[in-house]
C-alpha cells in the first residue's frame, strides 16, 4: 500500500488526537489493546465523517439560553477527538425560527448565532483541526420576510383586477410560482386581496422559488460564490426532490446545476442532497453529477440498519446486510462512478435512535458502529453519541446537547415549544470517562474508520465463504490494499468462524470492536473468535 502524506488539515487532526489511547480495540495493525495515532492515515480529501450540528441547542458561549458560533468554537476539540472529520450545520443564515430553514438573508449569520466574524473565526478553528465544514443551503423556498418575496408581494397585490403582472416591472414575481386564481389550498396562497396566488408546499411563511429562472440562478450562484470564498467547503441541499414537485428530470438538471457551479469555484467543493425517497429513486440522483445523496434506505427505524439490529438472531441479518452494503454501491456506481454515499442513522427530521432500540444500550452502540462501516462519508447527528432521546415533534428531535447534570456551562433551554424530556443516558461529561459508554464506543468505532482508509473509500464485495448468516462480512479495496470487516450481529451469543488466509489472503487482526469491551481473538490458523456485537477488521 502507498503511504500517504497528510494534507494540513489531516496532519492538524492527527495532532490533535494523538494523546487518546483507546483501551479495547487495536486500531493500528498488530493484535494490541491502544490505538497508535502516528499510524492513523488521516487523508485529506471529500471523504470524511460528518458530525450535524443544530446550533440553536447544541451550546449556549453567552448564558441567554441559545446555542451560538462561539459555543461551538468552544467544542471543537471535543468534535476532533471523538474523530470526527467533517461538520454539517443546520441552517446559519437569517431567519424568523427556530429551524431556520426560512432563509430572510443568504449573505448573513442569524443574529441569535453570532456576527459573520464569529464564522470566520470557526473556520479558522476547524481549518486547524482538519475539519470541514459544509452549511444548509435551503433554495427550494425563502422566508417570506426575504426581500424578494415581498417586493414581488407589494407589487402583485397592487395590481388592478384583470391586470397582468409584468417581470419588466417586478423581476421577483418569476423568483417565485405564482398563478392567477390558484389559492385556497394547503400549498397555494393568495398575495393579499389580488387575483393571484403564490407556492409554498411547506408553510405558507416558506414560499417556494422557481429555479427555472436564470436570474434567480444568478442570484444563487452569487450566494454560493461568497460562502465557499468565505471558506465553506460545501453545502448540504435541502429539500432536493421539491424543487420541482413530481418532476425528477427537471429536480436532476437543478443538482448538475448547482454541482457543476460550486465545483467552478471550489474544485473540491463538497455537495450532499437531501431526496426523502426509496432507494431506487434517490439513487438516480446521482446522474446528477452530485457527490453524495444521503442514504434514507439505511435510516430511521424502519431502515435497513435498525431492521439489521433488530432482526432475531438465525435470521440471517449478517448476511443480508452484507449484500446491502454491495447493492447500495452497486446502484449508485451505475448513475456516477465518483459518487460518494452519505449514510446516517438517523437526523433532525427522525426520532433518535435510543427510542427505536427502546432504550437498548447494546443495540444503540452496534448500530452507530454498523452506520460507521459503510463506505463513503457516514453522518452522525449530535448527540447520538450520548444516546439523547427524542421523538414526535421536531423540537423534540432537536433537544439541548446534554453536556453534564452538574454543570450548567453552555447547555441551552433548546426550542421553546420542545417537551422537556429526561436523557435515559449519562451526560457527556459522565460518559467521557467510562470506558463502556456510548460515547467511548462511537469514539473508538470512528477511530476504527479514520485508522483504515479502505473502510471510507473501499470498493465492498461479499466474503462468500463465510456462511455464518449472523455474520457480516465484506471485503474492501481500494488502490491496491484490501481489508476483511466481520460484524457479528448476533447480541448474546460470540461467533467463532475460520477466515481461510489461502482465500483471502490476509496477515492479520488490524482492529477490532465490540459493545462491552470483550477482544476479537485471531488464531494463526485464521480461527476468529468475535463476541456478541462485535467487529473485525483483518488485513
Amino acid at each position: 500500500m502507498r503511504k500517504f502524506k497528510l494534507g494540513k488539515r489531516a496532519a492538524a487532526l492527527a495532532l490533535a488526537t494523538a494523546m487518546f489511547c483507546g483501551s479495547f480495540f487495536s486500531a493500528g495493525c498488530g493484535d494490541k489493546d491502544e490505538i497508535d495515532y502516528s499510524k492513523v492515515n488521516l487523508i485529506d480529501d471529500n471523504y470524511r465523517t460528518y458530525y450535524e450540528i443544530f446550533v440553536y441547542s447544541f451550546c449556549d458561549s453567552d448564558g441567554d439560553g441559545i446555542g451560538d458560533l462561539k459555543g461551538v468554537t468552544s467544542k471543537l476539540d471535543y468534535i476532533a477527538d471523538l474523530g470526527f472529520t467533517g461538520i454539517w450545520f443546520m441552517p446559519l443564515m437569517q431567519s424568523t425560527t427556530y429551524h431556520k430553514y426560512d432563509t430572510v438573508d443568504y449573505y448573513s449569520i442569524d443574529e441569535e448565532y453570532g456576527t459573520l466574524d464569529d464564522f470566520k473565526e470557526l473556520l479558522e478553528e476547524c481549518d486547524k483541526r482538519g475539519i470541514k465544514v459544509i452549511i444548509d443551503l435551503a433554495i427550494n423556498h425563502t422566508s417570506s420576510k426575504h426581500k424578494w418575496f415581498q417586493e414581488m408581494y407589494d407589487y402583485v397585490s397592487g395590481l388592478a383586477a384583470g391586470e397582468e403582472p409584468d417581470a419588466s416591472v417586478c423581476k421577483y414575481i418569476d423568483y417565485y410560482n405564482i398563478e392567477r386564481g390558484k389559492y385556497g389550498t394547503s400549498s397555494w396562497h393568495r398575495i393579499g386581496s389580488s387575483e393571484y396566488g403564490y407556492e409554498g408546499g411547506f408553510w405558507s411563511e416558506m414560499p417556494d422559488m422557481n429555479l427555472a429562472n436564470e436570474d434567480l440562478r444568478g442570484e444563487l450562484e452569487d450566494v454560493m460564490k461568497y460562502w465557499l470564498d468565505l471558506g465553506v467547503d460545501g453545502f448540504r441541499l435541502d429539500a432536493a426532490k421539491e424543487f420541482f414537485s413530481g418532476s425528477k428530470s427537471k429536480n436532476v438538471e437543478v443538482l448538475k446545476w448547482l454541482t457543476d457551479y460550486c465545483k467552478s469555484v471550489k474544485e473540491d467543493a463538497y455537495l450532499v442532497a437531501e431526496v426523502w425517497e426509496g432507494f431506487s429513486s434517490y439513487t438516480q440522483y446521482y446522474e446528477s453529477g452530485i457527490d453524495s445523496i444521503f442514504g434514507f434506505a439505511l435510516a430511521d427505524s424502519s431502515g435497513k440498519i435498525a431492521k439489521t439490529i433488530n432482526a432475531p438472531a438465525g435470521s440471517g441479518a449478517g448476511r443480508s446486510l452484507a449484500d446491502a452494503m454491495v447493492q447500495v454501491q452497486d446502484t449508485i456506481y451505475k448513475y456516477n462512478l465518483n459518487a460518494i454515499d452519505a449514510p446516517f442513522l438517523n437526523n433532525h427530521d427522525i426520532a433518535r435512535s435510543t427510542g427505536y432500540f427502546s432504550g437498548n444500550e447494546a443495540k444503540i452502540k452496534m448500530a452507530s458502529a454498523v452506520n460507521l462501516m459503510f463506505s463513503g462519508n457516514a453522518f452522525v447527528y449530535y448527540g447520538e453519541e450520548i444516546g439523547m432521546s427524542g421523538s414526535g415533534k421536531d423540537e423534540n428531535k432537536r433537544l439541548p446537547m446534554y453536556w453534564s447534570a452538574t454543570d450548567g456551562t453552555g447547555i441551552t433551554d433548546g426550542p421553546v415549544d420542545a417537551d422537556r424530556i429526561e436523557s435515559k443516558f449519562a451526560p457527556v461529561d459522565e460518559q467521557m470517562g467510562d470506558k463502556t459508554s456510548l460515547y467511548s464506543c462511537m469514539k473508538r468505532a470512528i477511530w476504527l474508520r479514520n485508522a483504515n482508509p479502505e473502510l471510507i473509500r473501499g470498493k465492498v464485495s461479499v466474503m462468500e465463504a463465510i456462511e455464518d448468516g449472523d455474520i457480516c462480512a465484506v471485503s474492501k479495496t481500494w488502490e491496491d490494499s484490501t481489508i476483511y470487516v466481520l460484524m457479528n450481529l448476533n447480541e448474546t451469543e460470540e461467533r467463532i468462524i475460520s477466515v481461510s488466509k489461502d482465500i483471502y489472503n490476509y496477515k492479520e487482526l488490524c482492529g477490532y470492536y465490540s459493545v462491552d469491551g470483550s477482544k476479537v481473538k485471531l488464531a494463526k490458523d485464521g480461527t476468529l473468535t468475535l463476541p456478541p456485537y462485535s467487529i473485525a477488521v483483518l488485513k
